[in-house]
C-alpha cells in the first residue's frame, strides 16, 4: 500500500471515480497531478462523484482535509457523491465537518425567529422537558437509596468540600445581606408604627418576618445565585471536557459521584445558613430599635421574646430545606443537560439561577397556603 498512489481519478460514462489509496500522513505531499480536477468537476456529462478505497492504509486527518475539499468542489458544482466505500470513521467525520455550515450562527439563527414560533417551540417542549426533569429526580433518588445501602459511589470528602463551599464561605454574603434586609424591614415597619406610637412591634415584625419567611427566601435567592449557579458552570464544563462521559467509561455514576453530594451539601447547608441569617436579620432590627427608635435593649429583647413564637423558626426551617432541594436540583440538572460548548455552559448557568429562583418563590406560595391552611 505504500507504493500505492495517494490519489487518482478518473471519468467513466456517468461518474467521476476518484481513488484513494496508500498512507496518508500529515504533511506528506500528494504525488498526483490534480490540476485537471477543478475541470472534472465541472464537466456537464458528470452526474456525480464515486470514491473509491480498496487500497487505502493508515489515515489521519490529512485525508479528512482532503476528502472534505473534494465534497465542496462537488457542493458548489451540485453533484451527489458516493463514500459507501470511506472507511466508516472517515464517514462520520466528514458528516460532522459538514453538520454546521461554516458562517451560521446558532443563537443568530435563534434570534431571527419571531416571537410566536419561538413560544410554540417552548409549549412543544415543556412535555420531553418535563419527563427528563422527573427522570432526573428518579435517577437522584436511585442514587440517595444506593448511598443508604452502602453501594454508592459518592465519596464522603466531596460532600464535605461541598458543604464546605457553599456553607462556611457563604457566611460574609449572609451576614451582610441578612443584617441590611433586617435594617429594612425595620425601618419599613418603624414608618407606620411610629405614627401610633407602638415602637415596640418593630421587634416582632422583624422577628416573625425573618425567622418564618424572609430569612429563607434571602438565602434561597442568594444560595440561587451562588451555589446554583457554580453547580451548573462546574458540571456544564465537565460536560464539554467530556469528562462526565469518562466517568460513565469507567463505571462509575455521574449522579453518585458528581451530583448527590453536590445536592445532600447544599440540602444540609441551607437550614444553617438561615439560622445565621435569622440572627443577623434580629441583628440588624435590633440596631434600629435601639439606636433609631429610642428603645432600650432590654425592652427590644423581651418584646422579640414575647412576640415570636418557636413555631415560626421551624416552619423557617421547612421554607430553608425545600429551598435547599430546588437548589441543588436546578443547578446540577442544567449541568448535567448542558451542551458541549462554551455558550452551552453560560445558557445552564443562567438558566439554572432563573429556574431555582423561579421554584423558590413558587414554593414560597404552596408552602405559605398549606401553612395557612393548617394554621400553623
Amino acid at each position: 500500500m505504500k507504493d500505492c498512489p495517494l490519489v487518482s481519478y478518473i471519468r467513466d460514462e456517468d461518474a467521476l471515480r476518484i481513488h484513494l489509496g496508500g498512507v496518508w500522513r500529515t504533511g506528506a505531499e500528494i504525488p498526483a497531478d490534480l490540476s485537471g480536477l477543478p475541470g472534472a468537476f465541472a464537466d456537464g456529462r458528470i452526474a456525480g462523484v464515486v470514491y473509491e478505497a480498496r487500497e487505502l492504509g493508515y489515515w489521519d486527518s490529512s485525508l479528512l482535509a482532503f476528502v472534505v475539499q473534494l465534497e465542496r468542489m462537488a457542493k458548489a458544482y451540485a453533484l451527489p457523491t458516493s463514500r459507501d466505500a470511506l472507511p466508516e470513521g472517515l464517514q462520520r467525520l466528514v458528516d460532522m465537518a459538514f453538520t454546521v455550515p461554516p458562517g451560521v450562527k446558532t443563537a443568530e439563527r435563534e434570534s431571527e425567529e419571531s416571537f410566536f414560533p419561538r413560544l410554540g417551540k417552548l409549549v412543544l417542549g415543556m412535555p420531553s422537558q418535563l419527563s427528563a426533569l422527573l427522570r432526573f429526580q428518579g435517577a437522584l433518588v436511585l442514587s440517595f437509596w444506593r448511598l443508604l445501602r452502602g453501594k454508592s459511589d459518592m465519596r464522603l470528602k466531596d460532600l464535605l468540600h461541598a458543604a464546605l463551599q457553599c456553607g462556611l464561605h457563604a457566611l460574609p454574603i449572609m451576614m451582610l445581606t441578612s443584617t441590611l434586609f433586617g435594617l429594612i424591614l425595620a425601618f419599613m415597619g418603624a414608618v407606620q408604627l411610629a405614627q401610633f406610637g407602638a415602637q415596640i412591634y418593630v421587634a416582632g415584625l422583624v422577628g416573625i418576618g425573618m425567622l418564618r419567611v424572609m430569612g429563607a427566601v434571602l438565602v434561597g435567592v442568594v444560595m440561587s445565585g451562588r451555589t446554583g449557579a457554580a453547580y451548573a458552570a462546574i458540571i456544564g464544563s465537565m460536560q464539554v471536557n467530556e469528562e462526565v462521559d469518562a466517568l460513565t467509561t469507567f463505571d462509575i455514576s455521574p449522579m453518585d459521584y458528581l451530583v448527590l453530594p453536590r445536592v445532600l451539601a447544599v440540602s444540609l447547608m441551607t437550614p444553617l445558613l438561615t439560622l445565621y441569617a435569622d440572627l443577623m436579620g434580629l441583628a440588624g432590627g435590633f440596631l434600629v430599635g435601639v439606636f433609631m427608635l429610642d428603645l432600650t435593649p432590654q425592652a427590644y429583647y423581651t418584646a422579640t421574646v414575647n412576640m415570636v413564637a418557636v413555631r415560626h423558626l421551624f416552619v423557617g426551617l421547612v421554607y430553608a430545606t425545600s429551598f435547599g432541594v430546588i437548589v441543588g436540583l436546578c443547578g446540577c440538572y442544567h449541568g448535567m443537560r448542558c451542551g458541549r460548548s462554551a455558550q452551552a455552559v453560560g445558557k445552564a448557568t443562567t438558566s439554572a439561577v432563573v429556574s431555582s429562583i423561579v421554584c423558590i418563590i413558587v414554593a414560597t406560595a404552596v408552602i405559605t397556603l398549606l401553612c395557612n391552611l393548617l394554621q400553623i
